[in-house]
């Protein structure tokens, strides 16, 4: 989610104890200048050698700063943490495997070396990644971009916080083994509600940039180095925070999911023997596959999807191959219109019909229950699409935070209390 609550962040940043940079920095004639204001949102992610093999995900990911006149970037920094997440499925049999890649800063060393992957024979992998500040650019190492099927963006027009590797290979793989019948994805189930579970295809959870960022969960140390999120890590990192990376994703298996009685899709995590986890491909397949109509599809006014303000067919085609969502057509021109009637009416009121069980609930935002956090993010998401005046008036409780404000961010207690209900306690 581009936009983000900038007080979050600052009391996020406080609660790992990481400062923003004060005092004043050297700029390229050697005089001081100020230093920024906050931290630096457009950081850059030097993707590995090799990116979708065992040895390529079990390298780091290297964090840095774009420009360093802005700052610098820091993994462990929440307002600045960068997030990688691969989906792995095996041809032969259509098994699904989940791997988080890990994110450090650049010149740094893991808290603890990741695990290498065993992968599958003919292995298809897909890497997505998300970013908890403005814009994230991957950078090449060794021709690593090409050789991971990369997208950035449409040339030097980034999708933001979003980008992926591969992904268009391994929903064909995964779509293959649906239809040969070696993969059978999990219906959504019915919640308490009586109704479908969403998806994140569903009007009811999407907002204005759907299907971005991804459910990585890594640990951070108090000297600002970073782990994947193991059993073994958890054991030998006592007192480590939790990284996350707010998203649609997580807000529907983290947050919307427990509340409603649903049961998120999860596989077998290749980093975790044992453990089961979720991930932006699982979720995707599942949506693709049971999300009855209407379909939230990204639409031509997603921001992450247009070109300096304006409307772009190759991004928009772009972004939706790398989330298994067909190419904008004849039947479907991504119209804005559409999709912004169907948030403020179908989605309005799915949250209307369930405020009984999200009313309460716990939400990614400190002190708002999940109600009035879904409220105030549709309200939000109507405005930073800039739908048209005239469309009906959500029927929705009153927004607790203004139109302007971040569909989706994760305060520190919010975080706490989502790791501490998904992870069983680390054994010796």
């Amino acid at each position: 989610m581009r936009y983000r609550f900038r007080y979050l962040l600052a009391a996020l940043a406080a609660f790992l104890g990481l400062a923003a940079l004060l005092g004043t920095a050297l700029g390229a004639t050697g005089r001081p200048v100020a230093a920024p204001a906050g931290p630096n949102a457009a950081c850059t992610l030097t993707v590995p050698a090799n990116p979708l093999s065992a040895k390529g995900l079990a390298t780091p990911y290297l964090l840095s700063a774009t420009d360093p006149r802005q700052g610098p970037c820091h993994e462990a920094d929440t307002a600045q943490s960068a997030f990688v997440q691969a989906t792995v499925i095996d041809p032969a049999t259509g098994a699904l495997s989940v791997y988080d890649p890990l994110v450090v800063d650049r010149g740094s060393r893991p808290a603890a070396p990741p695990v290498r992957p065993r992968l599958p024979a003919h292995a298809v992998v897909g890497i997505w990644f998300g970013f908890n500040a403005d814009t994230l650019t991957l950078r090449g190492t060794g021709g690593s971009l090409r050789a991971g099927h990369c997208v950035n963006g449409l040339g030097r027009s980034l999708f933001t916080q979003f980008a992926y590797c591969d992904a268009p290979a391994f929903f064909r793989a995964a779509d293959a083994a649906e239809r040969s019948g070696r993969l059978v994805v999990p219906p959504l189930g019915t919640g308490s509600d009586g109704r479908a579970c969403l998806s994140t295809r569903d009007f009811g959870l999407v907002d204005q940039d759907q299907s971005d960022n991804v459910t990585t969960d890594y640990l951070a140390t108090a000297d600002g180095r970073t782990a994947q999120r193991t059993a073994a890590d958890r054991a030998a990192l006592p007192g480590a925070s939790s990284l996350l990376n707010g998203s649609d994703n997580l807000l529907l298996v983290g947050f919307v999911d427990p509340a409603l009685g649903c049961t998120p899709y999860t596989a077998p995590d290749l980093a975790d023997p044992g453990q089961r986890v979720t991930s932006l491909g699982l979720d995707e397949l599942q949506a693709a596959r049971f999300q009855a109509a209407p379909v939230a599809l990204v639409p031509v006014n997603d921001p992450m999807v247009q070109v300096d303000g304006r409307t772009s067919r190759a991004k928009t085609d772009l972004y939706r191959a790398g989330v298994d969502m067909p190419a904008l057509s004849r039947s479907d021109r991504g119209d804005p219109l559409a999709y912004c009637t169907s948030l403020a009416t179908i989605g309005a009121q799915r949250i209307n019909d369930d405020q009984r069980f999200l009313a309460g609930a716990v939400s990614p935002d400190d002190g708002t229950d999940l109600f009035d956090f879904l409220t105030a993010r549709l309200t939000a998401s109507l405005a930073n699409l800039h739908c048209p005046p005239g469309l009906p008036a959500p029927q929705i409780g009153v927004p607790a935070m203004s139109p302007s404000a971040a569909p989706s961010s994760f305060s520190s207690a919010g975080a706490s209390r989502y790791a501490a209900r998904v992870e069983s306690p680390p054994t010796g």
